[in-house]
């Protein structure tokens, strides 16, 4: 099947986006989409074995060498397998396509394909070049895209560099390092505040100075503060939820952006996608 040939795609159907409420989990249509869109890219049962023995660290079973027998041994691995191992099979599974797929169309299709069951299934992670990433809300997703490319235009690649790596910190599996993703968002908007004010002092200092609207200034400081407080709350044994660490990502980044244009305009135009 051609990459438009399914009826849906060609005429535009697919199923509503469901709310988010799947994240440490891999239920068992997740784990029956990473096989069977493995084997619709091509990929054969001993591939396949070979692939998921190599991510659970387990020996392919000698006894086993007839397709059907294959298969079957690889259905007991994913149904046996963690939860947080399923998206590092569909991991290996896209970079195991990738290496025939000259064309790049079957791994853009693997990643497609799944994504969009990821969507329908409310599943809180996607798959973007080849690896799992969390997947928010859609503010989050516009601000943190948005961000990077703002702060890029604008030659702030620092600025940038903690914006990834917040993204890769609330990303993590088995568990999200909330308490980095928040550092690191809020790091990414000290380094363009620093910017905009041309000084070397932290954000607290530097938000009375920024020329923010009330009461827009008052709320930036109130997140400084709530970011500030994470390492105290951590020694606690008190750690941020995943929703707070979404939220704190998404204003940092979209601050970012605002800031970042209103300093630089007109030579900063917003990145078109």
């Amino acid at each position: 099947m051609t990459e438009s040939g399914f009826f849906s795609e060609r005429h535009g159907f697919h199923g509503d986006d469901a709310e988010i409420t799947i994240r440490e989990d891999a239920p068992e249509d997740v784990r029956a989409a990473v096989v069977m869109l493995g084997y619709a890219a091509g990929l054969g049962p001993s591939g396949m074995r070979d692939a998921v023995c190599e991510v659970l660290l387990k020996r392919p079973d000698p006894g086993n060498w007839s397709a059907g027998n294959v298969e079957n041994e690889v259905h007991r691995l994913i149904d046996a397998a963690p939860w947080y191992a399923i998206y590092d099979i569909a991991e290996r599974i896209c970079a195991e396509i990738g290496r025939d797929d000259h064309s790049g169309t079957a791994r853009v299709q693997y990643a497609r394909r799944l994504n969009q069951l990821f969507r329908e299934l409310g599943v809180g992670w996607q798959m973007e070049d080849g690896r799992i990433v969390v997947r928010g809300s859609e503010a989050f997703a516009l601000a943190t895209r948005d961000a990077v490319a703002t702060m890029q235009a604008a030659s702030a690649p620092t600025a940038a560099r903690e914006v990834h790596e917040a993204l890769r910190d609330i990303s993590r599996r088995p568990s999200a390092d909330v308490t980095g993703a928040i550092q690191h968002a809020m790091a990414a908007l000290e380094c363009v505040a620093r910017e905009v004010d041309n000084s070397s002092d932290t954000l607290g200092q530097i938000i009375g100075r920024l020329g923010l609207p009330a009461p827009l200034d008052s709320a930036l400081h109130k997140l400084w503060g709530f970011a500030s407080e994470q390492g105290r709350h951590i020694r606690e044994g008190r750690e941020p939820r995943f929703e707070e660490a979404e939220l704190v990502v998404t204003v940092a980044s979209a601050v970012s952006v605002y800031l970042l244009r209103r300093a630089h305009r007109p030579t900063i135009d917003a990145p078109r996608f």
